[in-house]
């Protein structure tokens, strides 16, 4: 049992992760050096076994929970909807039910996927959701958990990616450095997120239940680099700016079917979280600049 009460302690769940990782990254600079942080993964917290969950509570102190983990294999998800209900729903609300107990703040990530992608103009926190996937489906339902809860904060994001981890980035990355060229979907439009951004928000957001700022963050917020673009343009950008040669080429979603349908347009509006936390908001093109400075000094 925990019983230091001079530092506070910020759970991160899925802290293996892509953007558990760069939430250990930042957790380590100074800025943040007035919390204790316990990083878990389901090594040694699976959150899809009750008791586990129950038992690390009533074990160490937990001040805060940002929970990383979830089910995000899409097109897997759409033969295995049990599973990912498990880790996206039910898991969640098992998270909920033990920082309910000292009325600890929780911050859920959650997805673009839950919206239809019928809308002409970016989504609003309060616009409808509509899944078209079992991903989609499971992350809205975890979401319900989150936002049932009083001192719940859930936090969507979009087209999240870092170096060096299982993202789109990294596969065009590393599939344009051997072929001549590469087809990628044009027609679904979106915002690429840097997952070191949408870190530092978490933290900030962690910051602000914990440090007795009168900042509200419960409910739900949009969070993404800002800008629009498709998939087609952001492989563009990728190839160009890695000095990769390989031709981008346009193709429309129904020639790359996939098991999981995706939004065509899943844009998030960001005016909420700007204003509720003051913050600056890079754009995608900046992010992704700053994501491959970062994958070359990790590669020297």
């Amino acid at each position: 049992m925990n019983t230091d009460k001079s530092m506070q302690n910020i759970l991160i769940t899925g802290s293996r992760g892509q953007l558990g990782q760069e939430l250990q990254g930042l957790s380590y600079t100074h800025q943040w050096k007035g919390y204790r942080f316990l990083y878990t993964d389901s090594d040694n917290l699976d959150i899809t076994i009750e008791k586990q969950v129950k038992n690390f509570f009533q074990s160490n102190r937990v001040d805060c929970i940002i929970n990383c983990a979830a089910y995000t294999n899409v097109d897997k998800a759409e033969s295995e909807p049990e599973r990912a209900m498990l880790v996206n729903a039910r898991a969640v609300e098992w998270l909920v039910e033990a920082c309910a107990v000292n009325n600890t703040p929780i911050i859920h990530v959650s997805t673009d996927y839950v919206f239809d992608g019928a809308n002409p103009v970016p989504y609003r926190e309060e616009d409808p959701a509509g899944p078209l996937s079992v991903y989609g489906k499971t992350k809205h339902e975890g979401e319900k958990a989150v936002l049932n809860y009083r001192n719940g904060t859930v936090v969507r994001s979009s087209w999240l990616y870092s170096p060096g981890r299982k993202n789109f980035f990294n596969t065009i990355y590393t599939l344009a450095a051997g072929k001549d060229q590469l087809n990628v979907v044009y027609d679904q439009v979106g915002t690429p997120t840097y997952a070191r951004e949408l870190a530092r928000v978490l933290l900030i957001m962690a910051d602000s239940s914990l440090s007795g700022k009168k900042t509200d963050i419960s409910g739900l917020f949009h969070y993404s680099n800002e800008g629009v673009c498709s998939w087609y343009d952001f492989a563009l950008e990728i190839v160009r700016l890695t000095g990769r040669v390989c031709r981008i080429n346009p193709i429309e979603t129904s020639q790359y079917p996939l098991p999981a349908t995706r939004p065509h347009f899943s844009v998030l509006n960001k005016t909420k979280i700007r204003s509720r936390l003051s913050i600056d908001i890079p754009h995608w093109k900046d992010s992704l600049i700053s994501c491959i400075d970062q994958l070359d000094i990790e590669s020297e």
